[in-house]
């Protein structure tokens, strides 16, 4: 659990009645870290939340991810999924596919709270943006080093996967 200056971030795992909540970080996190990849974020699907809000309902009722959510109070800042990698090749058993806190709310604790309760010191795999420092800096501090694989994944030209 993570404190942010003046309230008190709780990790909890997610529910069904979140899935609202969960969209808007991530449809708002999206935007915040990759809003410079597109042309006009308020027209782009990546940014939408409505989109999302059908899309978390779908994975928390059939639990597609193992899902936690930083709560302050009743708004949800922050949310991180796992899911075990289907490959019968793949890198690592688990995969971190998501882990996203509101800007705002980043260095209150919630990132590292979301981690630990979602993934412990678990060896996974993860992909970020290759030219996102922050995200590689907290990850590089849990473990994580780049394996030479890279990709790209929607409005974002170049991921990088992470191991530990």
């Amino acid at each position: 659990m993570g404190t942010s200056k003046d309230s008190t971030i709780e990790i909890r795992t997610a529910r069904p009645e979140d899935a609202e909540g969960i969209a808007v970080v991530h449809a708002t996190s999206w935007r915040e870290t990759y809003g410079r990849f597109v042309d006009d974020p308020d027209t782009s699907p990546w940014f939408d939340v409505e989109r999302r809000v059908g899309m978390w309902r779908q994975n928390l009722a059939e639990v597609t991810f193992v899902t936690v959510v930083a709560a302050d109070g009743d708004e949800i800042v922050g949310f991180a999924a796992v899911q075990r990698t289907p490959e019968p090749e793949a890198v690592r058993d688990e995969e971190l596919t998501m882990l996203y806190v509101l800007a705002d709310r980043h260095g209150s604790g919630a990132g590292q709270g979301l981690l630990d309760a979602v993934l412990g010191d678990r060896p996974a795999s993860l992909w970020v943006a290759d030219d996102n420092p922050r995200a590689r800096a907290f990850y590089t501090r849990n473990g994580f080093v780049a394996d030479g694989a890279s990709s790209a994944f929607g409005p974002i030209p170049r991921t990088v996967r992470l191991v530990r």
